[in-house]
C-alpha cells in the first residue's frame, strides 16, 4: 500500500461520495481522483520527476489536500513548510531539502517572493481563490489545461514526505517519511476505531503538520468526508461544525481551550460532535474538565507521538477519560502502544526498566522514520537498533499505560531534586484566574535551577505571584513550587500550537551554562 491507495479505493466504491467541502466548494471523489491526476501531470510539465521534492507555504486549503495526494501520484515528495516561521527559518527548509517548486496562496504572497528570489531553482504556483498575479502561474489555470497521468505506485520504501520539525530543542531537522511509514500509522488510527468512513472531519489544525496529517492519511484512506477549516477561530470552528454536522476534529490542547472558552461559540450547536482527538502537547485536567461540560456528546481521544513516529506511539481511548478509569488516574496518562508499535521505557544505557520508573520512552515499528534528510550522524542518535528515542521522560504501569512526565531537556533539577514542569503546569492550571501556563528552570546560584511560572490570565481576571505560589503550595510538594511568577498576555508558540519553552528560557539562561547539581 501507498500514500494513494485509498483514493484509487474511492475511486472504486465511492466515487459520488463527499470527499471535500471547502468554504462554498464541494467535491466529490471522483473530481478529487480527476483533480489529482491532472495536477500530478502538472508537476511533471513543471518538471517535477520521480523523488523531487515540492514545497507547500499555504493555509489550509482542498488544494493542500489535493497535493498531499498528486505529489505521491506524481512519485515527487511533499515539503510542508511552517507558516509560522520567519522566511529565514523556511529558506533553511528550502535549501536543505532542495524543493523544486512551490505552492503559494495569498496570505504568504510577500515571504514567498523574499524566498524564490533567496532561493534559485525553486518556481512558484498561485494555489488560491484570488486571481493569480501576472508573474506567477495560476494553480486552475494550469490544471485546465494538463492532462491526467497514471498512478506513479510508489513502493512502500519510497519517500514520502519531508517534514521539518519545529524546532522546539534547536535547529529544524527534516524528517524523512516513507508511504510505508504514513500507511502503517493510518492503519493503526484506523484499528483504534479513528476516523472511519462515516467521518466528517473538520481539518482545524494546521495541514503543514503531521498532528493534522494522523487524522488525514487515515481519511484518505477511509474516505471519510474532509472539511476545511482555513484557519482557525473558535467561532469559525463552530459555524464549521453546525453547518456540516461535523462529527470529529483532531486539536491541539491550546485550541480547545479557546474554543470552550470562547463567548463567541455560545449559540452554535456543537451536539454532533462524538469524538475530539488531541495531541501534540499536554493538556492540563482544568481544561479537559471545561472541554467535558461544553462538549458533553464528545469522547476525548488522546494521541502521543512525534513527527518521527509519523507520529502515533500511544493512543487513550474516551473510556479512560471517564468513570472507573479516570478515578484511577487513567486520564492522566497517554494510553498504551497503539497497533504495530512498540513501547518501552530505558535507562541511559538502553536498559528496559521496571514498571513505575522513569527513563526514557522509546518506540519501534513501522511508523519509524526513514531518518533525518541528510543528517546520517543525527539519524544514528535518534533511531538505535530500530528504537526512536524520543527524548520524552515517563513511566509505563503494570497495565501498559504509559505517563509522560516531561520532556528530558524540560525536567528541572532543583537541590538534586527532579521536578517535571508537566506536574506543576497542571497546578499552575487550575488556579481560578490562570488561562494558559508554562513552566522553566531558571538559574539558581545555591539551587542550580528554581521553579518558575509564565501565565497568561483569564479575561478580566487579576491574580498575584504570592497568591499563585500559595495555591500551589496547597496542592503539590513545596520543592516543586514555583518560586517566582511572570504575568504575560500571550506566550511563544510554534506552528503546532506548542509552547516553546527555549524561548521563555533564552533570557534566564543566555551567556549561561545550563549545568545543574
Amino acid at each position: 500500500m501507498n500514500i494513494t491507495h485509498g483514493l484509487r479505493r474511492a475511486l472504486q466504491v465511492n466515487r459520488n461520495g463527499t470527499a471535500v467541502i471547502d468554504g462554498d466548494r464541494s467535491l466529490t471523489w471522483g473530481e478529487v481522483g480527476d483533480r489529482v491526476a491532472r495536477l500530478a501531470g502538472v508537476l511533471q510539465q513543471q518538471g517535477v520527476q520521480r523523488g523531487d521534492r515540492v514545497a507547500v507555504l499555504s493555509l489550509n486549503s482542498s488544494r493542500y489536500l489535493e497535493l498531499y495526494l498528486a505529489t505521491a501520484w506524481a512519485g515527487a515528495v511533499i515539503v510542508p513548510l511552517n507558516i509560522r516561521w520567519s522566511v529565514a527559518e523556511n529558506r533553511d527548509a528550502l535549501e536543505d531539502c532542495g524543493a523544486k517548486i512551490m505552492f503559494i496562496d495569498a496570505a504568504f504572497e510577500q515571504p514567498a517572493r523574499e524566498l524564490a528570489a533567496q532561493v534559485p531553482g525553486v518556481a512558484l504556483v498561485w494555489a488560491d481563490d484570488a486571481p493569480a498575479p501576472a508573474d506567477i502561474p495560476g494553480y486552475e489555470a494550469l490544471l485546465a489545461g494538463a492532462t491526467a497521468v497514471d498512478d506513479a505506485m510508489c513502493d512502500r520504501d519510497a519517500l514520502a514526505g519531508i517534514f521539518y520539525t519545529g524546532g522546539t530543542t534547536g535547529r529544524s531537522k527534516g524528517v524523512m517519511l516513507s508511504h510505508g511509514n504514513l500507511v502503517a500509522n493510518a492503519m493503526n488510527a484506523l484499528a483504534e476505531g479513528l476516523f472511519a468512513s462515516d467521518t466528517v472531519y473538520i481539518h482545524a489544525a494546521p495541514m503543514f503538520h503531521l498532528a493534522n496529517g494522523a487524522a488525514m492519511y487515515s481519511l484518505l484512506i477511509s474516505g471519510g468526508c474532509n472539511v476545511i477549516l482555513k484557519s482557525f477561530s473558535p467561532e469559525g470552528l463552530a459555524d464549521l461544525i453546525q453547518r456540516h454536522k461535523a462529527t470529529e476534529m483532531l486539536l491541539v490542547p491550546t485550541m480547545i481551550q479557546m474554543l470552550v472558552d470562547s463567548p463567541a461559540i455560545a449559540g452554535f450547536d456543537l451536539s454532533s460532535v462524538r469524538r475530539i482527538v488531541y495531541g501534540a502537547s499536554p493538556i492540563s485536567e482544568a481544561v479537559l474538565d471545561r472541554a467535558a461540560a461544553r462538549l458533553p456528546g464528545a469522547g476525548f481521544v488522546q494521541l502521543y507521538g512525534m513527527t518521527e513516529l509519523s507520529p502515533i506511539a500511544t493512543c487513550n481511548s474516551a473510556a479512560n477519560h471517564v468513570g472507573a478509569a479516570r478515578d484511577i488516574g487513567r486520564h492522566r496518562s497517554a494510553g498504551r502502544a497503539t497497533f504495530g508499535v512498540d513501547v518501552r521505557i530505558v535507562d541511559d544505557s538502553n536498559r528496559e526498566l521496571p514498571r513505575g520508573e522513569i527513563g526514557e520512552i522509546v518506540v519501534r515499528g513501522d511508523t519509524v522514520m526513514m531518518g533525518y534528510w541528510q543528517r546520517p550522524e543525527e539519524t544514528a542518535k535518534a533511531v538505535i537498533d530500530g528504537w526512536m528515542h524520543t527524548g520524552d521522560g515517563g513511566y509505563m504501569d503494570a497495565d501498559g499505560f504509559v505517563f509522560v512526565v516531561d520532556r528530558i531537556k524540560d525536567m528541572i533539577i532543583s537541590g538534586g531534586e527532579n521536578i517535571y514542569s508537566t506536574e506543576v503546569e497542571n497546578t499552575v492550571a487550575q488556579h481560578p484566574a490562570v488561562l494558559q501556563c508554562a513552566v522553566i528552570g531558571i538559574p539558581h546560584e545555591h539551587w542550580g535551577e528554581t521553579v518558575h511560572a509564565v501565565i497568561v490570565l483569564k479575561p478580566g481576571a487579576e491574580t498575584t505571584q504570592d497568591d499563585v505560589i500559595a495555591f500551589c503550595k496547597a496542592r503539590i510538594a513545596g520543592y516543586k513550587c514555583p518560586r517566582s511568577v511572570e504575568i504575560r498576555t500571550e506566550l511563544p508558540m510554534s506552528g503546532a500550537g506548542k509552547i516553546l519553552k527555549r524561548d521563555l528560557r533564552k533570557p534566564y539562561w543566555d551567556n549561561r551554562e545550563r549545568n545543574v547539581a
